[in-house]
């Protein structure tokens, strides 16, 4: 169990978090949801010990292990692709060479009754059962496993990691971080370098972890594959939603017109104090009953609405310079690495306005033909670029390549046109997110959102008439996503984009490459076209067709199993709250009758001549009998609303 209570952080002026609390379970399955900049990466953060909260505590249960993959890494450059993933068994070696140690040790004794002997014995034999537990003698036969799951081929093991991609590096990790087996996983966009086929293989493995996992991904279909719970960053609090994501929009909808709801209610109530007390304020008769209602107002308060977050990016590229009709043209082209060849006699035109995609494996050669297209790799072949083309390209990793140390309003200063004002540019930086406190910070310290968002905005400050995209999305949120489409499907110039994600292309491109075998084949047709060719719904079930073939279920135990805990829940609740209703019913005619009983008593006092104690006495007990009724009232109706809201979030 990790529990967190009342933690409260601060960047400069700016509170990410405001007082939040939230437990996590040994066996959760948890979705991190909220727009790039509301605190994601940072909560990761928090729970793994990298960033110190300004208040609040955090606690772990007894031998809690987390594993932490963020979005970025520093890699080491020293070792082979599998000595790399067999540093995650550093427990083992350690063990073992204490178990040697230990050994030798024991061989000089000759005294073998004595207390340390007796001693010595015990710790060899709890080493030993740990090492069995952990299963010391497949460590290596796991670890090949692990990274051929994750794409590696057999004779990527023994090369130095130093020759692979940030991407392929990130994977490494992966492998680590999974063979180590932690109690919790906490997982920062794990899917942003990785084809279709290790998304596939990755999000099996999740689903059959035994740990908690707390996720962060912008893919929804692997976030409803692998999270059973849902927990949303918004302005600085968090929402908890026992449902995967796609149940999750629809709950928090529910939630908000529940708040809304709750609003006018009491609103009304207030209102109908109000008039009550101003109706009755100089009327002698009705004192108490004014004097109460002053005490009920005092304590009726509006409650809070959560606003949702709306601000996305807004943007649109700068009108396309007219090109000649043909933009690119590769005849013959072939690249290799080495030994390793890549693309081998590619042909391939591109004309002007067209709109295609990208798609294959990973390794299969699309970005490095997209890199060939803009200029940055040598080549065999020819390579020909048409008249008054204007190339813009967003790398893969373009948010790596921003210069660290320059600020947010320094890196769109630099790649600006001369004339360009800074007003001009601030007004650019706010159409992507960034204000007036944003503007100023280093590119050191943003997100991988944020650090996308100023590459975006980099790519507006020219008229491109070519614009080859890899990967462009990967740390952008759901909502900067569908921008980012608008935009593109507004722009009349020409495109080449590199994805892997289905929702993001479908409407977008007109012509689909595939990668395969170091060749390319076109399918002339959007990507519904090409999955329909490929006999496949989407690009998971085209990599899955590719792997194995597995029986579609139409609900898993574990998700029917929630469905019933939450039926139960339902009739629980339902049943509390109509018992509530109707002992706030029965109190409310209590306290008429006993504000009737009061009026009585105080009319007597008006005109008796002689008032006797026992009268007093029974006034002052029917007083406080009023007084007791109102608190009870008031804690019955708050019982009430709380056991309204948490049936709603689970209607």
């Amino acid at each position: 169990m990790i529990s967190l209570k009342n933690i409260t952080l601060w960047f400069g002026s700016r509170n990410i978090f405001d007082d939040i609390s939230i437990e996590i379970a040994d066996n959760d399955k948890i979705g991190l949801t909220g727009k790039n900049g509301e605190g994601k990466s940072t909560l990761l953060k928090i729970i793994s010990g990298e960033i110190k909260p300004d208040s609040g505590t955090i606690s772990f249960s007894n031998q809690t292990t987390i594993g932490y993959l963020p979005q970025h890494l520093d890699f080491s450059d020293t070792t082979t692709v599998l000595d790399e993933a067999l540093k995650a068994f550093e427990e083992i070696k350690q063990l073992e060479v204490e178990y040697e140690r230990l050994n030798r040790k024991l061989e000089k004794f000759t005294n073998y009754t004595s207390h340390e002997y007796l001693k010595l014995t015990t710790k060899l034999s709890d080493i030993s059962e740990r090492l069995h537990i952990l299963e010391a003698g497949k460590t290596g036969q796991y670890a090949i496993q692990m990274l051929k799951g994750l794409g590696f081929k057999d004779s990527d093991l023994y090369r130095k990691t130093s020759e692979f991609s940030g991407g392929w590096r990130m994977r490494i990790e992966i492998a680590k971080i999974l063979l180590k087996q932690p109690g919790f996983l906490l997982l920062d966009e794990p899917t942003n370098h990785l084809d279709i086929e290790s998304i596939t293989w990755l999000e099996d493995s999740l689903k059959s972890y035994k740990g908690a996992i707390i996720l962060i991904s912008h893919d929804i279909r692997f976030l409803n594959s692998i999270t059973k719970r849902t927990v949303e960053i918004s302005k600085g609090k968090i929402y908890d939603y026992p449902v995967p994501y796609s149940q999750y929009k629809e709950l928090r909808k529910q939630r908000i017109e529940h708040q809304k709801s709750v609003y006018e209610n009491q609103l009304r109530k207030i209102k109908q104090t109000e008039r009550f007390i101003e109706r009755f304020r100089y009327k002698a008769t009705k004192a108490s009953q004014v004097q109460s209602r002053v005490k009920q107002l005092e304590k009726l308060e509006l409650p809070e609405i959560d606003e949702e977050n709306t601000k996305t990016i807004h943007f649109t590229f700068p009108p396309a310079p007219r090109s000649g009709d043909i933009v690119v043209e590769l005849e013959s082209l072939s690249k290799s690495y080495g030994n390793h060849n890549v693309l081998r006699n590619i042909d391939f035109v591109h004309e002007r306005s067209e709109k295609v995609a990208f798609v294959g494996k990973n390794g299969e050669g699309k970005t490095t033909l997209a890199r060939i297209i803009v200029g940055d790799l040598d080549y065999t072949g020819k390579r020909k670029i048409g008249h008054n083309v204007k190339i813009g390209y967003f790398a893969q990793n373009q948010e790596q390549t921003l210069n660290p140390q320059k600020t947010v309003l320094g890196t769109v200063i630099e790649v600006s046109p001369p004339d360009m004002t800074e007003a001009s540019l601030r007004t650019v930086l706010g159409n992507f997110l960034f204000s007036e406190d944003d503007i100023d910070k280093k590119v050191s310290v943003l997100s991988g959102g944020e650090k996308a968002r100023l590459a975006l905005a980099c790519m507006v400050l020219q008229p491109y008439n070519l614009l080859v995209l890899d990967e462009p999305t990967n740390h952008l949120d759901i909502y900067a996503k569908e921008r980012l489409k608008a935009a593109l499907n507004h722009y009349n110039g020409s495109l080449i984009i590199v994805s892997h994600d289905r929702d993001f292309l479908k409407g977008l491109v007109n012509t689909v490459y595939e990668f395969r075998n170091k060749s390319l084949k076109q399918y002339k047709g959007d990507i519904d076209f090409f999955l329909e060719q490929k006999k496949a719904e989407n690009f998971y079930e085209l990599e899955k067709k590719q792997i194995t073939k597995k029986s579609k279920s139409s609900l898993p135990q574990s998700d029917k199993e929630l469905k019933k805990q939450l039926y139960q829940k339902r009739k629980e609740l339902q049943r509390k709250i109509n018992k509530l209703e109707k002992e706030i019913e029965n109190i409310e005619t209590q306290i008429e009758n006993i504000e009737l009983k009061i009026e009585s008593l105080e009319q007597k006092f008006a005109t008796a001549e002689n008032i006797e104690n026992e009268m007093f006495e029974s006034y002052n007990n029917i007083k406080k009998q009023l007084e007791d009724l109102m608190k009870k009232w008031e804690t019955t109706n708050t019982e009430l609303e709380t056991s309204k809201a948490e049936f709603e979030k689970i209607k």
